[in-house]
């Protein structure tokens, strides 16, 4: 994720927990969403347009997206960067800047409390490092892939990422 703004973004960094708090391993503050109910454990794979020229690909099932799953009112992604560390970042479900939302997904639910989604996504970041970000092979949506699956036993919707699968998508 180049595109758009960094405000808002906290990085997720592969460590592990030891007893610490999860907030001391963010580089911004701890982001709550207002509709965040800690009862809940559905999980959403949200998308986002990078082109005007979705609204009139979508409907053929085509289309260059922006994807970030959402679980415990945090919506992580994946993005690219310099530097060999996780490229993993949280956000407030819905608002990834330099994106416009789409539609939110429902995946299904997972059994994962908060911290343990949290510990999971710090596990899988290792992973996702920002500098092997590639449009082709490995982007936002195989990250969301690999964490839908892992946490819901459900595949994306195929369209999502077609354009990357047929290997077109930085014609766009």
């Amino acid at each position: 994720m180049k595109r758009g703004s960094k405000k808002g973004l906290r990085s997720i960094m592969p460590l592990p927990l030891q007893g610490k708090s999860v907030s001391h391993f963010c580089m911004f503050p701890k982001v709550n969403s207002a509709d965040y109910d800690p009862a809940t454990t559905h999980v959403y794979l949200n998308v986002y347009d990078l082109t005007p020229a979705n609204s009139y690909f979508y409907w053929a099932g085509l289309g260059v997206f922006h994807t970030g799953v959402e679980v415990h009112g945090v919506e992580y992604a994946f993005g690219a960067h310099d530097y060999p560390t996780s490229g993993v970042f949280e956000i407030e479900p819905r608002r990834c800047p330099g994106f416009k939302f789409r539609k939110s997904i429902f995946m299904g639910t997972t059994y994962l409390n908060h911290i343990q989604v949290r510990e999971f996504m710090e596990h899988q970041s290792s992973n996702y490092h920002g500098d092997r970000y590639h449009l082709v092979v490995k982007n936002c949506n195989h990250f969301c892939e690999d964490i839908c699956y892992r946490l819901t036993g459900n595949n994306i919707p195929k369209w999502v990422n077609r354009l990357a699968r047929i290997g077109i998508w930085p014609l766009f």
